[in-house]
C-alpha cells in the first residue's frame, strides 16, 4: 500500500476552497511557486486535472466538483486524529462557519441571541441559518449541515439527540378578533372559524387537525403556508386563526414577540400532546470539540429561553 502524505489532503482542501494557486499558498503560508508544484503532484495522484483555466480565473473539474464536497469533512478528521490527545480546545481561536437547519421561528426569536452568547467566547465563529423543507437525514449524513434544531421525525436511527426544550401547541390570532370572548372558543366554533395552515408537505396532518377529527370536526383551512412565522403574518392582518408553538410567542430574550406584532395566543379547544424540540447530529460529530461546544452553546441558550415550568 502507497505512503500517504497528509498534507496533500490539507493542500487539496484549500485549491478546491480558494479556486486559486495564489490564494491557496496565502491561506497555507506557502509560496506561490510551493504550491503549484503540489497542484501538479496530486494532479498526478489523482489522475485529474482537478483545477482548468478558464479566461483569467481557475474552475473545478467534475471530479474536483465531487472531491470538493468531501475533502474539508476528510481534513478536519485526519487533523483530529493526528492532533495530540491533550491539546485543549480554544473556542477565542475557533475561526469557521457552522451550518444549522432551523424553523425560522428558532431564527427570529432566537437567532440574535445565539450569535451574542457565542461572541462572548468566539468571536470569529459564524452561523449559517439554512431552510429547514422536510426531515430528510441526507444532509446530516453527508455533513452539509453540523446541527438540526426541531422535532424529529426521522428513520435515520443512528443520529444523536438531545432534547433542548418541551414545547406545546397554541392558538393564535389579531389581537381584538371578535371571536375571542373572555370564556374562549368552543371546539365548534373554532373548527368553523376560517383557518391559515402551517404545513411544508400541505397535508391537513397536523395534531390538531386529528384531535378535531377524533371528535368530527375540520378546520375550514382558508390558506396554507410552509411556516408558523408566515401564518403568524396573516393572521396578523385578517380574522383568520392559526396554530403555532408557545416557542413562537415569547421567550426570556423576546418577552413581547407575538404582542408586539398585535397578535394574542389562546388555549386551544381541544387536547393536543406537547412535543420535545431537540438538538440533532450525526454521530462522527459526537467527539469533535467544536461541533459539542457548539452544541452547549445551543443547549444552554435554550434552557435560558425556556426555563422549566414547575
Amino acid at each position: 500500500m502507497p505512503a500517504i502524505d497528509l498534507n496533500l489532503l490539507t493542500a487539496l482542501e484549500a485549491l478546491l476552497s480558494e479556486r486559486s494557486v495564489t490564494g491557496a499558498a496565502r491561506r497555507l503560508g506557502l509560496s506561490v511557486s510551493a504550491t503549484s508544484r503540489t497542484l501538479t503532484r496530486l494532479r498526478e495522484v489523482t489522475g485529474d486535472r482537478l483545477l482548468l483555466q478558464a479566461g483569467r480565473q481557475l474552475v473545478l473539474t467534475p471530479h474536483a466538483e465531487q472531491l470538493s464536497r468531501r475533502v474539508p469533512e476528510l481534513a478536519r478528521e485526519a487533523q483530529a486524529v493526528l492532533a495530540p490527545a491533550d491539546r485543549r480546545f480554544d473556542p477565542a481561536t475557533l475561526d469557521r462557519a457552522f451550518t444549522l437547519r432551523a424553523g425560522e421561528g428558532f431564527v427570529d426569536l432566537l437567532g440574535a441571541a445565539l450569535l451574542d452568547r457565542i461572541d462572548r467566547t468566539a468571536p470569529r465563529v459564524r452561523l449559517r441559518f439554512v431552510f429547514k423543507p422536510d426531515w430528510d437525514a441526507q444532509p446530516l449524513r453527508e455533513g452539509a449541515i453540523d446541527l438540526e434544531i426541531g422535532t424529529v421525525r426521522t428513520a435515520a436511527p443512528e443520529l444523536r439527540t438531545r432534547r433542548l426544550l418541551c414545547d406545546r401547541y397554541v392558538g393564535v390570532c389579531r389581537a381584538g378578533h371578535p371571536l375571542l370572548g373572555p370564556t374562549g372558543l368552543s371546539a365548534e366554533q373554532y373548527a368553523s372559524s376560517g383557518h391559515v395552515l402551517t404545513s411544508r408537505s400541505g397535508e391537513m396532518d397536523h395534531p390538531v387537525d386529528l384531535a378535531l377529527a377524533s371528535q368530527g370536526m375540520q378546520r375550514r383551512a382558508r390558506m396554507v403556508v410552509p411556516a408558523y412565522t408566515n401564518a403568524m403574518q396573516v393572521v396578523r392582518h385578517s380574522d383568520l386563526l392559526a396554530v403555532i408553538p408557545l416557542s413562537c410567542v415569547s421567550n426570556t430574550f423576546a418577552p413581547d414577540h407575538a404582542a408586539a406584532q398585535g397578535l394574542r395566543h389562546f388555549e386551544l379547544p381541544v387536547q393536543v400532546p406537547a412535543f420535545n424540540v431537540a438538538a440533532i447530529w450525526h454521530p462522527r460529530l459526537d467527539r469533535e470539540p467544536a461541533q459539542r461546544w457548539l452544541r452547549a452553546q445551543v443547549r444552554s441558550l435554550c434552557e435560558a429561553a425556556y426555563p422549566p415550568v414547575d
